[in-house]
């Protein structure tokens, strides 16, 4: 018995018009004008390598458009056949396995060979002919070439997958080349062709799947989504543009993902975010004290150190909601992040309390972001109108140390009231080791420093890499390394001690937020909490898994 048996055989009105494809047990493929006829003429279907089967009866199911010409799109029909055929159905290869001169056989019934005979042709590069068809020519010249019954026929490699469909041939004498539908192309006549066609690199179809059951259910929901944010969120800066005009709907941004970005994880990474948007709040994410997180993430691009990545999210009930993502030089973000920050508003539930969380590399943590204005016509520092926070993007994306960091917080909400400020003077002669034992012993929840983070940097580094939740430092300041008069970082630290003791860590960032109005009212110049940072880290407040989160480059 043939093991490719899926290989099928199309008769209008008793005479054969071509060939086709069984791809599910009631589905088979072929071109729309081998079933051109089908309005007046029965639709037949038999699959010669199963005699035993006899003729199926047909109907078109779905019809590509095609409008009757040679060079029209849309040459595509799919056939349900009456009952469902005991045939293992064509499997696919992925978008570009036809690529490098490989012999592909194409079975077909031209005139007398009512039985069939197959023809083997090669495709002559990856360039879309009209962004439609792939041009076949023969393997040789010699041999069975494409004619009238081969249109519909599948194209599969020496191991049986299929990438593509025989769409035309030549009919000029002595001429032996063709054309071919891939499967990609295919894909945009009917969707539900794209769940059964892997991913470029990605060895089986369960990725396409996951996410083509993502897209219907987003339809079915009547999701309001926008196409290409979530696609641009999910590819990153690096991966192709998508069309000029923007995709027509969320099948087109899926249908590219899958078939024209190189990244293998670029198909889960947009599932999970689609997935995101359609799930209901996990229950960890019930712990946040009613933030709702706006997240701006900053990170150097590939293309040198004045070049960073924007990506701007929100969550709406726990759920993270992709914004903007962009790449631009430095000089440009904070015109681009007042913006975004103003758009990611508009996901946010009405009652909702905002907090603004600035993800840094641990070089830019101590960036100025609560003194920038929320905007053009509004100089209102950012950390004056809402809660403002920022956090280290490597710990972040730790999955050790956001594992670490929910478990001390699931200790703090079991004894809220007990936050003590763990004192790191500026000047300290403490060992970066001994510091980082001391927290751990003393199970530290809120270290303050004395200076900001590049004055002592190891000291730094060692709380930062601990699961010390909350951290606080004066911006500008003590130097660290005079300390002959008064200290300006000890009297930071003085006065910050009482101010957070006690406050539950959940409630700090609107604690810090009132902190930063009254130095602001009260001495705008001078008050010891003018330049105060927090980072403020709850994994309960970012339920996505950090690796999600991730740029496709490095």
């Amino acid at each position: 018995m043939s093991r490719a048996a899926w290989h099928a055989r199309i008769e209008c009105g008793g005479a054969v018009s071509g060939a086709g494809f069984l791809v599910a047990p009631r589905t088979v493929l072929t071109c729309a004008h081998v079933v051109q006829e089908r309005e007046w003429a029965p639709l037949t279907v038999s699959f010669p390598n199963r005699r035993d089967l006899g003729g199926l009866t047909a109907t078109v199911a779905v019809h590509g458009g095609w409008a009757g010409g040679w060079t029209d799109p849309g040459d595509l029909a799919v056939l349900e056949l009456d009952r469902e055929v005991p045939l293992r159905p064509a499997r696919f290869a992925p978008p570009g396995a036809e690529q490098g001169g490989t012999h592909l056989v194409a079975y077909g019934f031209p005139a007398g060979f009512d039985e069939g005979v197959q023809a083997r042709y090669r495709a002559v590069s990856r360039t879309l002919i009209a962004d439609e068809w792939l041009q076949l020519e023969a393997a040789s010249a010699h041999g069975q070439p494409l004619a009238g019954g081969f249109s519909g026929a599948a194209l599969a490699l020496p191991d049986d997958r299929v990438v593509g469909m025989v769409a035309q041939a030549s009919d000029e004498a002595g001429v032996r080349i063709g054309r071919m539908l891939p499967t990609e192309v295919m894909a945009r006549y009917w969707y539900d062709l794209g769940a059964l066609v892997p991913a470029p690199e990605a060895d089986t179809p369960a990725a396409t799947g996951r996410l083509h059951t993502l897209v219907r259910r987003a339809e079915e929901a009547g999701l309001d989504c926008r196409p290409d944010q979530l696609y641009r969120d999910a590819v990153g800066p690096f991966a192709p543009d998508p069309p000029a005009d923007g995709f027509a709907s969320l099948r087109a941004a899926a249908a590219y993902v899958q078939w024209q970005v190189d990244d293998p994880e670029a198909v889960e990474r947009f599932a999970d975010r689609l997935r995101a948007l359609l799930e209901p709040r996990p229950p960890a994410a019930a712990r946040t004290a009613g933030w709702a997180p706006i997240v701006v993430e900053l990170e150097r691009s590939g293309e040198g150190q004045e070049q960073v990545t924007v990506r701007v999210s929100a969550y709406r009930e726990g759920q993270r909601r992709p914004v903007a993502v962009e790449r631009l030089p430095r000089g440009d973000v904070r015109a681009y992040v007042q913006q975004r920050v103003d758009d990611a508003f508009g996901h946010l539930a009405q009652d909702a309390e905002a907090l603004l969380t600035f993800v840094l590399p641990r070089e830019w943590l101590n960036e100025p972001v609560a003194h920038w204005e929320c905007g053009p016509e509004d100089s209102t520092p950012l950390g004056l109108a809402h809660p403002l926070v920022v956090t280290d993007r490597s710990r972040h994306r730790s999955a050790r140390l956001r594992h670490q960091l929910a478990g001390k917080w699931r200790t703090l909400e079991r004894s809220p009231g007990r936050t003590v400020l763990h004192r790191v003077d500026c000047g300290s002669t403490e060992h970066p080791l001994g510091l980082r034992k001391r927290l751990r012993d003393e199970d530290a929840a809120l270290a303050g420093f004395g200076a900001p983070p590049a004055t002592a940097p190891e000291h730094f580094e060692a709380s930062v890499n601990m699961p010390v939740p909350v951290l606080l430092w004066p911006r500008t300041g003590c130097a660290g390394t005079d300390h002959a008069g008064p200290c300006p970082g000890s009297a930071f630290l003085d006065a910050l001690s009482p101010y957070v003791a006690g406050v539950p860590p959940t409630e700090l960032p609107r604690r810090i937020w009132h902190l930063r109005e009254e130095a602001a009212a009260l001495d705008p110049g001078g008050h010891w909490a003018r330049d105060v940072q927090l980072l403020w880290d709850d994994p309960h407040c970012y339920p996505e898994p950090p690796a999600s989160l991730h740029t496709p480059v490095a």
